[in-house]
């Protein structure tokens, strides 16, 4: 209750004073493919989005096959909070999905637990480079997130894990990033499976 803490409301501002624990997640993928959305979905608190809007001198640079609606791209990073738990907080880094912006990478990555993956089965192809960087560049653990758009190719788990490659207990969800509930569940399924990974512990606070 506020009278515990005058830091604290209910309103959704402030952290609850249950919280024990607090949790980095990196919220990554391909150009486009949902992450400002989801995280915009889930967080509890206004997010900080560094979108900006796309110029002619993305032409040639960012392709926008099967993105006729996008027109801005974060170029920073985008930052949200929610509660899962009484107890456990996830603070949401959401990171460019284009090339040239990788070199953030390294600095948001730091005291993260895992990564959500965020794939579009239209463009898969677009997602291996982001697993090339993922696995070089952070060696964290990470969950494979689906975003299930309209009249996208759908395709089963196995299938899904063949193509990008990935290890047997890679988890893989499907999700809509425009709903907050299906993307929390994904977001918790990362928590769980990172958390089998003892230094990702080091990272809880």
């Amino acid at each position: 209750m506020a009278s515990e803490n005058s830091d604290w409301s209910d309103d959704g501002r402030y952290v609850a004073p249950t919280v024990a624990q607090s949790v980095k997640i990196l919220v990554v993928g391909a150009f486009g493919v949902g992450k400002t959305t989801l995280i915009g979905s889930v967080s509890e608190i206004a997010p900080l989005r560094t979108e900006e809007t796309m110029t002619l001198a993305s032409v040639g640079v960012d392709s926008l096959t099967g993105l006729d609606d996008k027109a801005t791209t974060t170029v920073a990073m985008d930052f949200g909070r929610i509660t899962v738990s009484p107890d456990v907080v996830l603070y949401l880094f959401g990171t460019p999905g284009q090339r040239r912006f990788w070199d953030l990478w390294e600095g948001l990555a730091e005291g993260a637990v895992g990564a959500l993956v965020l794939i579009d089965t239209r463009r898969i192809e677009d997602s291996f480079e982001v697993f090339d960087q993922l696995e070089t560049r952070t060696g964290m653990p990470f969950a494979v997130a689906v975003n299930d758009f309209p009249g996208a190719p759908r395709y089963g788990a196995d299938q899904l894990r063949e193509a990008l490659d990935l290890l047997p207990d890679t988890p893989i969800v499907h999700c809509d990033a425009r709903n907050k509930e299906s993307s929390a569940q994904a977001l918790i399924k990362l928590v769980e499976h990172a958390l089998h990974f003892p230094a990702s512990e080091k990272a809880l606070t």
